[in-house]
């Protein structure tokens, strides 16, 4: 005799149920590197139109860190979206290598720079580099990231190099690159200028000192015995003053208090007050502060003079209305002291001492001279207050040690001659979120000329050479020389070889009469390299130009964004990206910024050997990427929850459909039942929303789509009522042939939608499925089309009211469960006493109420006015529970009166009695 259980169509799949990530993911991997996936990817989409994502560079340096993690997986979900749908994406990952990091990494590792030569040091540098980029490309490789891993874009490269000094020809062709002398970001720490993309801030405690200027010449305009009164939080700068500022707006009082006479601004009078404590404070004399031009004042310790000027940067926020002015030291020092023809004292070295420029103090580290110069202020009588504060204060953000403002001879990339142009580019470009657009905007309009020499030893080198009369040599005939060196030897042949030796055979040049030159030791900032890597990889590569993404995040506004959109404008009148899309930075589950030393890092690596890859990519779409994220343990562990959902989701429509032939047992559109339509209309809703969220790059929306499918509209609902047609009906019954037929295309349209998110587990799930024609992998297919049916407007409109009674009806099975009335709802018999229209709809021949909610029996048994007593009221109609009548089918499990009516199955139903003998007898 048949075993009942052996005649019931249960799931069959080889799909595992548990991930088992971390194991399985490298044997993905490995897969698509036998099998070259970039490669046939790339060659069934290269007859689409491009579409380029031109990859930032990363630093080689160090492990990846979780916002690397999050910047990667972002732009490969992107891809491999576009990818799917209609686009040729070719993606080449690139690496930044030259800077300051590699230099120390090698000094920490017990380097000695300077018992080599520098094309040596050089070449270790190199060497350290590929080191790094062959560690940071197998961990993003471990990532699942897909693009040309074998011939990555590298800064340091030949052709890359070539490329970048094409582009400094072409800006010095049109003039946008000059030397100049005046103040810039300098670090002590790395004895190098700095880019304003390289500073970082940091609250830090300072001095606060007021200082008294006695009157060397009053022009008759002010008593000659007053003092002018400066404020400072940089009492170093005090010797490199040569002049105070004052607002031609402003109205100065001479006040005299304790036998002496000062000059301060009017409105600040009262504040000043309080902080000298000056109580007999008498107003000897009112002057606007134009009348105050040109009055010579002496500098409090070395008795030169110190030149009274006029600006409008003055204002009254703080201070005295009187500003200091060290035009060594500060951009509006520096300009109003050019303006008034004052020369640019720097009396401090590379390192952040002062030089003989300086007497008195030659030889001290600046920050240690503070204190110096305050007492030698109170020696001179001139110190009237001295205090701390802590304010927000510029840093390295490669040493993390403070900067100053220096005047240096530096090369500099205008801004200003085609400022107009930047902004024009800003705003024709697409931005993701759209204050991007506002932060670049600012960030160009306001940001001065570009430094662009660093004094260091690895990076490319600036190709500049020096007549014997001291002039500089630009011409497009040198660029052109030097850019086919460097193509053919690189960089370091530079540093090889003398300047006359690098220069065009036989070059002259009227400045150098003997045939003589020099050439420039300074190297390019680094944000000069990967700001010419639209040329060095895009147009090297005869890739799309401008790119249609860059992609990084928002601290990015000031860096690679920046820089890349002055070279690209620079040289070519347009931006490199059509988009600019950046995200936040990664917090901790509190919301604090990550540190070792708060120990509160997550470290991706290891998250990857405890869930797997596709758990980090599956939290990287479940995050509001457009500002900061968080992440956790904790947070890992509900996302790899949800996974595990969607994952048993999946098996089980797989294991459903194993014996579902698609070209010979599906079921037209026309010959569902409806409940299958309603279904197959809101897997079609699914698709369009998703498709829609990918092209807004919103994959927070893709992730909560699926996961509410999956668990309310599939789990809850669809699947669950699946289980009585597809375990129980015969092998070809047409109504499971029909679930079949949705479940299979919601099983293809799921698989591949979620392949830019999970692609591992994508992959994998592909590797079970069978149908004819099937392409290696799922990378090699298409998002599924949106399909619109002819009744898709008045399913919707129906099955709006048929969900609502139906949760109606399973409210009042919670209640009687709650109540002990039935245990499992199979048991219960529904009496349901409704208004007219919801009858109506009961009555509907199409749709099973009995099924949908998963009950034995379902009854109409009148209105609601009629209902009885015990009934369970509700919205649209009135409830009765009990037990169903009858024995419970042992096959089934539904209680029914026809249980025993075949005498050769007394323990079946009529339903599956007939199953039985139909299909197993």
């Amino acid at each position: 005799m048949v075993e009942y259980k052996d005649t019931l169509l249960m799931p069959k799949t080889d799909f595992p149920m548990r991930g088992g990530l971390p194991t399985k993911e490298p044997q993905v991997q490995a897969e698509w590197d036998e099998m070259d996936i970039d490669k046939l990817v790339l060659e069934r989409t290269k007859k689409r139109p491009h579409y380029v994502l031109h990859d930032g560079p990363p630093y080689a340096n160090g492990d990846i860190h979780i916002g690397h993690a999050l910047n990667k997986v972002i732009k490969d979900m992107i891809n491999r979206h576009k990818s799917m749908t209609g686009f040729h994406v070719p993606y080449v990952p690139g690496w930044d290598t030259h800077g300051l990091p590699i230099e120390q990494a090698l000094t920490n590792k017990g380097v000695k720079r300077k018992e080599m030569s520098v094309a040596e040091f050089r070449q270790l540098c190199e060497e350290y580099a590929y080191e790094q980029i062959e560690n940071q490309k197998a961990q993003f490789r471990r990532l699942g990231v897909r693009g040309d891993w074998e011939n990555p874009y590298i800064t340091l490269k030949p052709e890359f190099e070539a490329r970048q000094i094409e582009v400094f020809g072409k800006m010095a062709e049109k003039g946008y690159i000059y030397k100049g002398l005046k103040p810039v970001y300098w670090s002590p720490s790395s004895e190098s200028a700095l880019a304003e993309a390289e500073i970082e801030y940091k609250d830090v405690e300072s001095y606060s000192i007021y200082v008294a200027f006695g009157i060397k010449d009053s022009k008759g305009v002010v008593p000659a015995d007053a003092k002018f009164v400066i404020w400072t939080t940089t009492p170093w700068t005090i010797p490199a003053n040569l002049g105070i500022s004052v607002n031609p707006e402003f109205t100065y009082v001479v006040v005299e208090t304790n036998g002496s006479k000062y000059i301060v601004a009017k409105d600040l009078l009262e504040k000043l007050s309080a902080t000298f404590g000056w109580e007999d404070v008498q107003i000897v004399q009112e002057v606007q502060g134009e009348q105050l031009d040109m009055i010579v004042a002496e500098h409090p310790i070395y008795k030169r003079d110190s030149l009274v000027m006029v600006g409008d940067h003055v204002t009254a926020d703080a201070g005295t209305g009187c500003v200091h002015t060290a035009p060594g030291h500060g951009e509006d020092d520096y300009q109003i002291g050019k303006r008034y023809g004052l020369d640019i004292l720097s009396p401090v070295d590379n390192g952040g001492c002062y030089t003989n420029e300086a007497p008195g103090f030659e030889g001290l580290f600046y920050e240690k001279a503070n204190p110096v110069v305050i007492e030698k202020l109170k020696e001179e009588n001139a110190l009237l207050h001295v205090s701390k504060f802590t304010h927000s204060y510029p840093h390295d953000w490669r040493t993390k040690k403070p900067v100053i403002y220096r005047a240096t001879p530096q090369w500099f990339a205008s801004v200003e001659m085609f400022r107009s142009e930047l902004l024009d580019a800003v705003t024709a470009t697409e931005f993701t979120p759209a204050w991007g657009e506002t932060r670049l905007y600012n960030m160009i309009r306001d940001r001065g000329d570009w430094v662009i020499s660093r004094q260091r030893a690895w990076g490319v080198p600036i190709p500049i050479f020096y007549a014997e009369n001291g002039d500089p040599i630009i011409s497009p005939e040198t660029i052109a020389h030097v850019s086919k060196l460097f193509r053919e030897h690189g960089s370091n042949i530079w540093f090889q070889k003398e300047a006359k030796e690098l220069l065009p055979e036989g070059f002259t040049h009227e400045g150098s009469p003997n045939g003589k030159f020099t050439k420039e030791n300074d190297i390019m900032d680094v944000w000069f390299d990967s700001g010419s890597s639209h040329q060095g990889v895009l147009v090297e590569r005869g890739m799309k130009y401008p790119a249609d993404l860059y992609l990084e995040g928002s601290d990015q506004h000031r860096g690679w964004f920046n820089s890349s959109l002055i070279t690209s404008v620079a040289i070519n009148g347009h931006a490199p990206y059509k988009g600019l899309l950046t995200h936040g930075f990664v917090l901790d589950g509190e919301g604090r910024k990550m540190s070792k030393s708060l120990g509160n890092t997550i470290d991706p690596i290891k998250v990857m050997n405890q869930y797997g890859a596709d758990i980090i990519r599956m939290w990287v779409a479940s995050v509001d990427y457009t500002g900061d994220v968080r992440i956790s343990m904790d947070m890992l562990k509900q996302v790899s929850e949800t996974y595990r959902k969607v994952r048993n989701t999946l098996r089980f429509l797989h294991g459903n459909v194993t014996d579902f032939n698609e070209t010979t047992d599906r079921v037209a559109y026309e010959e569902l039942r409806e409940m299958d339509q309603y279904m197959y209309m809101r897997l079609q809703d699914v698709v369009k929303t998703i498709r829609d969220a990918y092209e807004r790059y919103d994959f927070s929306t893709v992730y909560t789509t699926v996961n509410n499918f999956v668990a309310i509209e599939l789990s809850s609902f669809y699947l669950d009522i699946a289980k009585d047609v597809v375990y129980i009906e015969g092998v070809d019954n047409k109504n499971r042939r029909a679930m079949q037929t949705v479940m299979y295309d919601t099983l293809m349209a799921l698989v591949k939608l979620l392949t830019p998110i999970i692609p591992h587990t994508t992959e994998e799930l592909w590797s079970y499925i069978e149908f004819d024609g099937k392409p290696q992998s799922v990378q090699l297919t298409d998002f599924p089309e949106v399909a619109e049916g002819a009744n898709f407007a008045d399913l919707r409109t129906k099955w709006t009211k048929v969900i609502a009674i139906r949760n109606e009806i399973l409210k009042a099975l919670e209640e009687a469960r709650n109540a002990k009335t039935i245990g499992k709802s199979l048991e219960a018999k529904i009496s349901v006493y409704a208004d007219s229209e919801t009858v109506e709809l009961l009555n509907d021949a199409n749709i099973d109420f009995a099924q949908l909610s998963i009950v034995s029996q379902f009854f109409i048994a009148g209105s609601k006015e009629n209902a009885p007593e015990e009934a369970l009221v509700l919205e649209k109609m009135a409830l009765v529970v009990e037990k169903a009548d009858g024995e419970k089918c042992e096959r089934c499990w539904t209680i029914s009166e026809t249980v025993g009516s075949e005498e050769k199955h007394p323990a079946l139903c009529k339903r599956c009695a007939d199953v039985v003998e139909n299909y197993y007898a």
